[in-house]
């Protein structure tokens, strides 16, 4: 596949041997790529930086990321990503968590992870990771393909990243480290940053601790961009499953956060399934909306009215046969790329949900079992399986969108917890 055009690196950056500021355990004296030194001006230079490229980026580039969608493991690949913006012109689409240790890693096979087709832009590059000697070496190597942002990861908490890991949603209880690790991440790009984070920790999780977190990033490095998921994250006894429905949605955290910290821009995440409740959150005051597991499970009709409902452009006319028909030709096109991978499993997987709630929607992922047995090719699979999907289904565009529940947003908005304590910047900025 094509690599998008890239991005030159900052020419000053240069390899210098720097020790971590702070021991947390799993650093020591490493070998990073950052600014030689590290000082209010050089902060200060920091934040003009990142307003500028977020300015042009936005400005000028693409539409505005009021709506995204979430950056999932095992499902926001790059086979969903064409998908999707077969929907949706306009959406903000995620790749999944690629470790920065993976990257590094597989150096001489970036692709595979990597690489993405010229038409998903608008599209952010999610990392992970607790080595900064990686992550500035990571961001290096993705440069060149051409994303339009880079995300770090402090929200996810399977046990394989927070738990052995180390690093994912609990991350959020080393907010300088993640700081260090944000500034590391833009000093190697030229993109803007942003960090996606829980409101808490299994019982770090009061409004005062999440700001302390969100203020500690943002004033000590180039972050102006939070994804909040309005959930708490608990480390021990449910699964990564349970951890997006046992802890209780807290949108007054989010409206909080919006409310007392008005030069950072926050993205709300979490529960939001329906355009209706999009476009209730961002009339509530949210700077953007990004939806997970409802775009995917329900891509057409979820992401089908993103472009018209949200950024304003005419309902679109594409029907579902015409954007099977592209995503033939793409599917095609990449079976076996990588020796066995993907194969005609991998590139049916993102359309499972295609057919939500339609005619013939059970009898075509019964005839889609059968056909993974001796299909070779997405065309051969979507001439045996397409029988069970009416024409009417196929051949209709677009219809009204679904109602959501939307009182839970102004509900947020009444109980709005208190303004944080207030801890003197100078105390927070060399604690």
């Amino acid at each position: 596949m094509m690599k998008s055009a890239g991005h030159t690196l900052f020419a000053s950056l240069t390899p210098v041997r720097s020790v971590i500021l702070k021991n947390h355990g799993r650093f020591s004296s490493n070998f990073i790529y950052r600014y030689p030194a590290k000082s209010r001006k050089l902060h200060h230079y920091h934040q003009k930086c990142q307003s500028h490229k977020e300015s042009i980026m936005v400005a000028t580039r693409y539409p505005p990321p009021w709506f995204s969608v979430a950056p999932m493991m095992e499902y926001t690949d790059n086979h969903f990503r064409t998908l999707a913006r077969l929907i949706s012109k306009h959406a903000w689409l995620y790749t999944e968590m690629i470790a920065a240790e993976t990257i590094v890693h597989q150096k001489g096979n970036l692709d595979r992870f990597l690489a993405f087709g010229p038409e998903q832009h608008p599209i952010v590059l999610q990392i992970g990771g607790s080595d900064l000697e990686n992550i500035a070496k990571a961001t290096q190597l993705a440069n060149s393909y051409g994303y339009d942002e880079i995300n770090f990861n402090c929200g996810c908490p399977s046990p394989k990243v927070a738990g052995k890991g180390c690093f994912g949603v609990r991350l959020m209880l080393d907010p300088k480290f993640v700081a260090d690790a944000m500034s590391v991440i833009s000093a190697n790009t030229d993109v803007p940053v942003s960090v996606k984070c829980r409101i808490g920790v299994d019982d770090r999780d009061s409004y005062d601790e999440l700001c302390d977190f969100i203020y500690k990033v943002s004033s000590q490095s180039p972050t102006k961009h939070f994804i909040i998921h309005s959930r708490k994250a608990l480390l021990n006894g449910i699964s990564p499953k349970e951890n997006r429905s046992i802890p209780p949605l807290k949108y007054e955290y989010y409206y909080a956060l919006v409310r007392d910290f008005p030069d950072l821009r926050f993205t709300i995440n979490g529960g939001i399934n329906t355009i209706d409740e999009v476009n209730t959150a961002i009339r509530e005051g949210a700077h953007g909306v990004m939806v997970g597991r409802a775009a995917y499970n329900n891509s057409w009709n979820l992401l089908g009215h993103v472009d018209s409902a949200i950024y304003g452009a005419p309902l679109s006319s594409i029907t579902r046969r015409q954007v099977l028909e592209k995503y033939q030709v793409y599917g095609d096109s990449v079976l076996g790329l990588y020796g066995p991978k993907p194969n005609v499993r991998d590139l049916i997987k993102p359309l499972l949900g295609f057919f939500h709630s339609e005619p013939g929607n059970g009898l075509w992922k019964r005839k889609a079992d059968a056909a993974f047995l001796h299909c070779t090719t997405v065309k051969s699979f979507f001439e045996e399986t397409l029988v069970a999907i009416p024409d009417s289904v196929l051949d209709s565009p677009i219809t009204a969108a679904p109602i959501g529940f939307t009182d839970v947003f102004s509900d947020a908005k009444r109980l709005l917890p208190p303004p944080p304590n207030t801890v003197r910047e100078e105390e927070l900025l060399y604690a």
